[in-house]
């Protein structure tokens, strides 16, 4: 028996079929918009038709956020994302995350891509790019040697620093053959060091004009160079590849010549005022020289030099004599030490003991008595006395 499908199982499946199709997973159809509506949850909801279909698309806030136009119904677009089935209704619908008016769409597409691409391989990271050399001596311009822009740009550069020497290296800067020009002219520069920095742009145009410095290649040469590169293309609003791989972007090429070198008007004024205000600063360090100068003149040590020694002298007097003092004070602290020490030592004196009397007794061997213990009948004593020595004999030996 045939398998019974709920509709959900149904739809999910379909929905599962679509998305597992590679050619569905990422596809560009190009229409007209209709019933355009955008809702309060910022999704974008819009019917793309032409003269016989019509579908169904979605376009959410994430990618809604990114586009660079107001959508509005019969525009002629080109829409890109996948193709899957919206599970509850079961009808299936574009998911879009691009939305490119015709005529414009080829150029914005290759320009994104080149971007992202760019982007990714660290080609505008901040840290890669040079800082420009604050005077610098030589300077290349690359551009059309026909267009108003070198004319200007060359013009700025002499009236603001006309020390600077200025290359011009012609290129063409639109159609097919500008971008390798342009890149061959950057490598050039780089090989033989014809310059301190760069200058590569030309003036404003249409995005097709300006397509030449949006070419990888042109890119690439900008990103090798050793040279700073100033990018200086179109007015304003016009933003290349270039602009971002640049070590400095201007916005026209008139611009780009005020960044590249000083004016030296100002730099003369800057100097004018170092010069006054080193002027000012000698003025006042020899006031205060001046000042000190007289103040030890005005000192009595210069006026009169020996009355320094006589104070001397007499400092050195007083300090010998209050040494002398402290001399004697330490004598006299000695010697009644001494005296104390010597009066100690003759109170504990054996000596001292004799002569009140006493006598002391030794064995043969020297030994000192001090125990009738000590003693047998027979021995021989030597008794010591204050003022002699007398040898004994011990006939008897009686204990207390």
């Amino acid at each position: 028996m045939d398998r019974i499908w709920s509709v959900s199982e149904l739809n999910a499946y379909l929905r599962e079929l679509l998305e597992s199709q590679p050619l569905l997973a990422h596809v560009s159809v190009r229409g007209e918009l209709s019933n355009y509506k955008i809702y309060p949850s910022g999704h974008h909801y819009f019917t793309l038709k032409d003269s016989e279909s019509s579908v169904k698309c979605v376009m959410f806030k994430s990618s809604a956020d990114k586009l660079r136009f107001r959508p509005e119904n019969g525009m002629g677009v080109t829409v890109s994302g996948r193709v899957s089935v919206y599970p509850r209704d079961g009808a299936y619908q574009i998911y879009c995350t691009q939305i490119m008016p015709e005529g414009m769409g080829d150029l914005q597409v290759a320009f994104r891509q080149l971007q992202e691409k760019l982007e990714a391989e660290g080609l505008f990271d901040p840290t890669h790019k040079k800082p420009l050399p604050r005077m610098p001596g030589r300077i290349a311009v690359i551009t059309s040697s026909a267009g108003a822009a070198v004319h200007d740009m060359i013009r700025i550069l002499g009236r603001r620093w006309p020390m600077a020497k200025v290359l011009l290296l012609p290129v063409r800067v639109q159609g097919t053959e500008a971008p390798p020009e342009i890149a061959g002219a950057i490598r050039y520069a780089n090989e033989f060091d014809v310059a301190d920095l760069i200058i590569t742009g030309r003036g404003g145009g249409s995005i097709e004009d300006l397509w030449a410095f949006n070419d990888e290649r042109v890119a690439r040469a900008i990103y090798d160079s050793r040279i700073p590169v100033i990018s200086a293309v179109g007015h304003e609003p016009d933003v290349t590849i270039s602009d971002y791989v640049a070590d400095r972007r201007a916005s026209t090429p008139s611009n780009a010549a005020e960044i590249a070198v000083p004016d030296c008007r100002e730099i003369s004024e800057m100097l004018t005022a170092c010069e006054l205000r080193a002027a000012q600063g000698m003025r006042k360090k020899l006031s205060a020289l001046r000042d000190r100068l007289e103040a030890a003149r005005s000192r009595r040590v210069i006026e009169n030099p020996a009355a320094a020694f006589d104070n001397r002298r007499l400092e050195l007097d007083r300090a010998r004599e209050r040494l002398a003092a402290a001399e004697e004070q330490k004598l006299a602290r000695c010697r009644q030490s001494f005296v104390g020490l010597t009066a100690s030592l003759e109170a504990m004196s054996p000596l001292r003991v004799l002569a009140r009397g006493y006598a002391i007794a030794s064995d043969s061997e020297g030994g000192c008595v001090r125990s009738a213990g000590q003693l047998e009948k027979g021995d021989r004593l030597t008794l010591r006395l204050s003022d002699g020595v007398a040898e004994c004999l011990v006939e008897e030996v009686r204990s207390n």
